[in-house]
């Protein structure tokens, strides 16, 4: 059997007790007849038969208190087929499953298993790459095949332990990863997952983390799919899928990357030296086009390359001589290669400097073809400046390749991290650097869930009627008619000032369809928009038209699949999707939350005042924001979908100006 190959290969030093009715022995060792014959109770189980056999074995170890047990048999509720299948008695298999387990912890079903490096224990029923460690980061993964060739990486990361979850029916990924928290030897905890089981509890876990100083690093699955819902509105197709997940990553200090290897290459800057406090950086290299292309892969990033100070200026002349331009990124030449204390020197004036992280791009010849001694010197140098400064070291290569495991090892014993490939080594920084910051804050209010199911039939309301409900709850509208047919316009123009706008009503975008008429100014221009505008049989809206506009903004909630509420902000009227300009949050919202979510978009510029510009109320904004919070939170469980579009933003104030409402009722 694989897994007691895999427990033998790792030097597992426990007893190891197989089952088998018919064998007399795996890979050496005596085997039991049945769970029944075992002569004590085991600490753990790994069970590899049929899904039917699978819950029998499993109550039997229930009954003599097993320490717990991984199940590797796949077919229960993951089997979208056999799910899909009425009365077909598969169904219900998953639930057998956790009623024989009882109080037993069980991993699984449809999973892999466990690898703990730390105490050589292999619950795994195929290769991996790992080995023993004495502390590292603890990886859970929905997926057993990512798994394993997490192990296989040859990148220098120090997994302590890995294990996968499967349809998590009974252990989830929050107790697991709490498990891992606790633990001293764990330094950072990576999450590769598909979705979120319990958002409560998930949030409770990330609390746990933050409070031990230990940041969570997920790489996500699904990000190119969309809401569920209909997109009726601009709200849902900006939000799509994995907004609402990133979103709440964020609110719970939770960095995200987007590849495996960024997954790898950020765990392994947050074990070796940990979170980064800020975004300066140095760089140093021996060559000019190095020097040249990390400014320039750090162009469109968040790190910034302060310049040297005098002192260090003076230090590194004095060492490099005249002929070097002492800057940041730094070019040192080849004038001192070979000389380590002089190296050293060099190194150790740049570090002096207070970066937040000092990076050296160095490649390693390949050691199949050439000789790599020569690179010693530069390895020594390194190592001995970061033990005299104290500061946070990486190297990175320009070519992942370019540096082998044995160097990496030897850089990483001595505190200085491999950064593998220029062009996907700078964004893990990034991560290590929102890692710094998000362990310093607050712990935010719980998210709004949907807690009851929806009552009532769903419907899109009008939109004189969604603004005179929101405005309820101080939302500004413009002074609003609703008529019911073109004849009864001009009668309720006499009751509003010009200048004004006309709709039919019924129609999502509106303006795509002629159906909004601006700038009436005049009884002969209303006229003419009546004739202009389509035939309604839902009505018709005249409102004060609102001028001075600076920008506008879309304001949208939408319902994600998880249950939780989504706000998203951005660009709004023609240019939604046109700039595709938005930022989102999960509900609940504060004030701060919001403007900090404004000032990440591009429009930002405008809302400060772009080029001598007037700048807009930004606390206007805000408000509006809060007061669709207040609608939402009186309404949260049948909301579907706000669409505020635009909201018009003036010097002085925010008016909403479109309004979609889709809820139960």
């Amino acid at each position: 059997m694989n897994v007691i190959e895999q427990l033998q290969i790792s030097k597992y030093n426990g007893e190891i007790w197989p089952v088998h009715p018919n064998r007399s022995d795996i890979g050496g060792i005596t085997c039991f007849a049945d769970t029944q014959s075992l002569p004590g109770v085991p600490d753990a189980a790994f069970i590899g038969v049929n899904r039917e056999l699978t819950i029998e074995i499993i109550g039997e170890l229930s009954s003599i208190d097993a320490g717990g047990a991984i199940c590797f048999a796949s077919g229960y509720r993951e089997a979208n087929k056999e799910h899909q299948i009425k009365n077909s008695g598969y169904l219900d298999l998953q639930d057998q499953l956790v009623s024989a387990a009882g109080n037993m912890p069980m991993l699984g079903p449809n999973c892999y298993g466990y690898l703990n490096y730390l105490d050589n224990v292999t619950l795994w029923p195929d290769q991996h790459g790992g080995h023993q460690v004495d502390k590292g980061v603890a990886i859970i993964a929905q997926s057993s095949n990512v798994a394993i060739n997490m192990t296989m990486q040859q990148r220098g990361l120090s997994v302590a332990a890995l294990c996968t979850v499967g349809n998590q029916a009974c252990v989830g990924l929050n107790e697991l990863a709490e498990h891992f928290i606790a633990d001293h030897r764990i330094s950072t905890l990576g999450l590769f997952i598909e979705g979120f089981s319990d958002i409560p509890a998930f949030e409770a876990m990330a609390l746990k983390a933050r409070l031990a100083g230990k940041s969570i690093v997920v790489l996500k699955l699904g990000k190119s799919e969309k809401s569920q819902h209909a997109t009726l509105s601009h709200t849902a197709t900006l939000a799509g899928g994995a907004a609402a997940s990133s979103a709440l990553l964020r609110r719970l200090g939770i960095v995200e990357v987007n590849s495996v290897s960024e997954f790898i290459e950020t765990l392994k800057i947050l074990d070796v030296i940990g979170p980064l406090t800020g975004s300066k950086i140095s760089s140093i290299s021996c060559s000019g086009g190095e020097a040249s292309l990390m400014a320039d892969a750090a162009h469109n990033s968040t790190l910034e390359f302060p310049d040297l100070n005098t002192k260090q200026c003076k230090k590194l002349t004095s060492v490099l001589g005249n002929k070097v331009t002492i800057s940041n990124p730094l070019d040192y030449h080849t004038y001192v290669w070979g000389d380590v204390p002089s190296m050293t020197a060099c190194f150790v004036a740049v570090m002096e400097g207070g970066f937040d992280l000092n990076i050296f791009v160095l490649d390693i010849p390949r050691p199949d073809k050439c000789e790599t001694q020569g690179h010693q010197c530069a390895i020594d140098a390194i190592i001995a400046a970061q033990k005299q400064t104290h500061a946070k070291v990486a190297v990175i290569t320009s070519l992942p390749e370019n540096i082998d495991e044995a160097k990496t090892d030897e850089f990483h014993r001595h505190g200085v991290v491999v950064l593998h490939g220029l062009e996907s080594g700078l964004k893990p920084i990034e991560a290590a650097v929102a890692a710094g910051k998000f362990l310093k804050i607050p712990q935010p209010d719980p998210v709004w869930l949907q807690t009851h199911k929806p009552i009532g039939n769903l419907s899109s309301l009008t939109e004189s009627k969604a603004k005179r409900l929101l405005s309820k709850f101080g939302l500004a509208v413009p002074q609003t008619k609703e008529i019911t047919n073109k004849g009864g316009i001009e009668e309720f123009a006499k009751t509003l000032a010009y200048p004004l706008v006309l709709k039919s009503l019924g129609l999502a975008h509106k303006s795509e369809f002629g159906a909004v008429v601006l700038n009436i100014d005049s009884d002969i221009s209303l006229r003419a928009a009546i004739e202009k505008v389509p035939v309604s049989p839902e009505g018709y809206l005249l409102e004060e038209m609102v001028d001075e506009m600076l920008v506008e903004i879309i304001i949208g909630v939408s319902r994600d699949t998880s249950g939780m509420l989504l706000l998203t902000m951005g660009a709004g009227g023609i240019l939604t999707e046109l700039l595709n300009d938005s930022s989102s949050l999960v509900m609940p919202v504060t004030r701060s939350d919001v403007k900090h979510a404004l000032s990440k978009t591009k429009i930002n510029q405008i809302l400060q005042g772009y080029r001598g510009a007037a700048a807009a109320n930004i606390n206007s904004i805000v408000d509006a924001v809060m007061s669709v919070q207040k609608y939402v939170e009186a309404n949260k469980d049948s909301i579907v979908e706000i669409d505020i579009n635009p909201l018009i933003v003036r010097e002085r104030d925010a008016v909403a100006v479109d309004a979609l409402v889709r809820q139960y009722n």
